[in-house]
């Protein structure tokens, strides 16, 4: 009975780890206790980054290899810098570790090529993982040229990045606030939100305003209703009936007001966006996408702030919407596909393209809102406004290369398509069994 070959190297397991890395790139084991790779780049350093802490490690032609270890200060970094023009060093890699890869970025970009890498690419095998060696293997991997770097926009797309991103979490600290005010209006017994459609809509707000001012006439109240309103009369009085303290008044007039700061900063941050476009000569790219149906000004700029306007960084449309985690993925085993689901990718754009998606499944006479509408009943909405925000992606993609505005296909494109596949299909199985026909007579 033959026994199971062990690796007897730390190495060789983790040449089990990167043989996907190692696609179109020629590696040879030399016996069983070394591995060697082809070496594509003359001179390179790997970093393991964190918060405090930097450890590079140095290899190539006609240098010693070696690691030390920096501070993550900007006085330790400029160090770490003059040690690598010191030896030539023309390529850096280093781990994508939160926010702490930024400063060591900002200070090397400008002399080095810095190829920034996803970890999940370069994990290391448990029980073999320290600072100094996952450095010396980041190291050895780049100079075989097998690490696939991340996107990095330019610096006025990572600015555009910070302040759209920002104006997102504000517009979420906003609805958190709103529903602050439903919880403060429930546990003071008053039913408003069982009511009325929209808790921040005219009546609403007007009711809780004069409920924080102290009003108690419920008569005056209910004469906010509008001929609109499902509920009757009847119900909105029943509904605003309750135990309203002090106490509840102060926490809705604190809350009201953080509800109105908080629109203050969002009107700022629209206006230094608007500047910042303009500044960039980014005005004409929103406008351009902003055609496409369900996007609108916003959405445009959200879209800008994560993939720049310069295309010729992603090799294809399908290249992108794969890096934003809108594509299927593969997972494939002795024939069998276990699952489709999508990729992971960019958490901030994707939420934005399923936005973006369900304001144009409410558009009419779309071709947006046809493939909703062709695929919610056989697939469930969350998968079909996946598909409606692949769209997106990939028209904005032709839009932002080509610089053209949005063509619209019309409602009909699909149904048309479908109905000439038909003839076609049927056309042919009359002709396998003898029957002439010539569709355009027959039409």
């Amino acid at each position: 009975m033959t026994k199971k070959k062990k690796f007897r190297t730390h190495k060789e397991m983790i040449i089990g780890r990167s043989m996907y890395l190692c696609v179109n790139q020629k590696f040879q084991v030399m016996d069983s206790k070394t591995v060697e790779f082809d070496q594509l780049i003359d001179r390179g350093c790997g970093i393991d980054v964190h918060k405090s802490l930097l450890v590079a490690t140095i290899r190539g032609t006609g240098i010693k290899e070696e690691t030390r270890e920096y501070g993550a200060f900007t006085e330790d970094i400029e160090s770490l810098h003059k040690w690598l023009q010191e030896n030539k060093i023309t390529h850096i890699a280093m781990e994508s570790t939160g926010v702490y890869w930024k400063p060591v970025f900002n200070i090397l970009e400008a002399d080095f090529e810095i190829i920034l890498v996803n970890a999940r690419h370069i994990k290391n095998v448990p029980g073999h993982k320290t600072d100094k060696k996952d450095s010396r293997w980041i190291s050895k991997l780049l100079l075989s040229g097998l690490l696939k770097g991340s996107f990095i926009p330019p610096k006025p797309i990572r600015e555009l990045r910070d302040m759209t991103r920002y104006r997102r979490k504000v517009v979420e600290q906003i609805s958190s606030e709103k529903n602050r005010i439903q919880k403060i209006l429930e546990d003071g017994n008053i039913k408003l939100s069982s009511v009325v459609s929209n808790m921040s809509g005219a009546v609403a707000s007007k009711i809780v305003e004069d409920l924080i001012a102290g009003e108690e006439d419920i008569t005056k109240l209910v004469s906010y209703r509008h001929g609109k309103m499902k509920a009757s009369e009847t119900d909105l009085a029943k509904s605003l009936v309750g135990n309203l303290t002090a106490h509840h008044r102060q926490m809705l007039q604190l809350i009201k007001q953080s509800i109105k700061d908080k629109e203050m900063l969002i009107d700022k941050l629209d206006k230094l966006i608007d500047e910042h476009l303009k500044a960039n000569e980014l005005e004409l790219d929103r406008d351009l996408l902003s055609t496409i149906p369900g996007v609108g000004k916003e959405g445009a700029e959200y879209i800008i702030a994560e993939i720049g306007n310069d295309m010729s960084v992603f090799e294809d449309e399908q290249h992108l919407s794969s890096w934003a985690g809108m594509s299927p993925g593969n997972n494939e085993s002795a024939g069998k596909k276990k699952s489709a689901r999508i990729t992971y990718g960019d958490k901030n754009l994707r939420p934005v393209l399923v936005q973006c998606g369900w304001a144009a499944s409410r558009t009419k006479g779309t071709y947006l809102r046809s493939k909703y509408d062709s695929l919610v009943a056989r697939r469930g909405k969350k998968r079909a406004l996946i598909a409606v925000g692949h769209k997106i992606l990939i028209a904005a993609y032709h839009i932002l290369k080509d610089k053209t505005a949005y063509k619209e296909l019309g409602g009909e494109f699909l149904i048309n398509r479908k109905k000439d596949k038909k003839v076609t299909q049927l056309i042919k199985q009359l002709k396998d069994l003898g029957v002439e026909i010539n569709y355009e007579q027959a039409v």
